[in-house]
């Protein structure tokens, strides 16, 4: 007897353990657990913040995506120009402009396309016996016009950031203000039937959430900007400064052949 009631106990719990748990799977299935899943934390002030967090979100989106892009691309243009330029010089100055050449070619960066562009001119031209004096003026056209490419290959989608930075505060702004607007307009409505006070502050707060994300990808998006134009603004300084050494070897060298012949 004392055994058939400790089976008939267990039997019980079992009995309980399975009902206790079918109904919190029941529970969790009701509508109001995803109410309250699609109703708190970031989620839920994305879902109370109304249809401007649409757009503010789909900024962030493409902000993150163009700071992944251009990352990515000015990290692999980060090459040592410094070295690179002491290298091409040095042949350039034995007079060895095929190995100058050919070692901007093999090298990666902004200032390796334009010293390769000059250099690839200037060979050209002196192969072609072409007037000494002009050499100079071809080369630097030559690397300037090349220049305004790099420029550009640099600073590519630069302008999505900078509209993102500008355009997701102000569009929180404005979802703020027709919030606040709706709000205002619930407490004239429900002015006699609810407290005024709680009316404004759940009005309020929802309407405030439109500019507290706009915001928040506003201002990374503005930090990235400025993060970008300085590297990039590094690129393009290097590659003024290697331009304007290459012209002035070249004149040199030019003016060395001419005192020569």
């Amino acid at each position: 007897m004392p055994e058939s009631n400790t089976l008939a106990e267990a039997a019980n719990e079992a009995t309980a353990g399975a009902a206790a748990t079918a109904e919190a799977m029941a529970l969790s299935s009701e509508p109001g657990m995803l109410h309250d899943f699609f109703h708190t934390g970031a989620l839920g002030m994305l879902v109370e913040g109304g249809p401007f967090m649409i757009p503010i979100l789909l900024l962030g989106i493409l902000a993150l995506g163009v700071i992944i892009e251009r990352w990515r691309s000015l990290r692999m243009v980060g090459a040592n120009s410094d070295q690179l330029r002491e290298e091409v010089f040095q042949m350039l100055s034995e007079d060895r402009v095929e190995d100058a050449l050919q070692h901007t070619e093999n090298s990666t960066g902004p200032v390796a396309a334009v010293l390769s562009t000059g250099l690839r001119k200037y060979l050209v031209l002196r192969r072609l016996n072409y007037d000494a004096g002009r050499i100079e003026e071809q080369v630097n056209n030559t690397m300037e016009n090349y220049g305004v490419h790099i420029v550009a290959a640099l600073e590519r989608h630069l302008a999505i950031l900078a509209t993102v930075a500008s355009v997701a505060p102000m569009l929180g702004f404005l979802g703020t203000l027709v919030g606040m607007i709706a709000a205002f307009k619930n407490i004239v409505l429900n002015s006699g039937n609810a407290n005024i006070v709680e009316l404004a502050a759940a009005g309020i707060m929802v309407a405030l959430l439109t500019t507290c994300f706009g915001l928040i990808i506003g201002i990374p998006a503005y930090m990235a900007f400025n993060y970008f134009t300085s590297v990039i603004n590094r690129h393009v300084l290097d590659v003024e400064e290697s331009a304007t050494e290459l012209i002035s070897l070249v004149s040199l060298k030019t003016t060395l052949e001419n005192a020569k012949s």
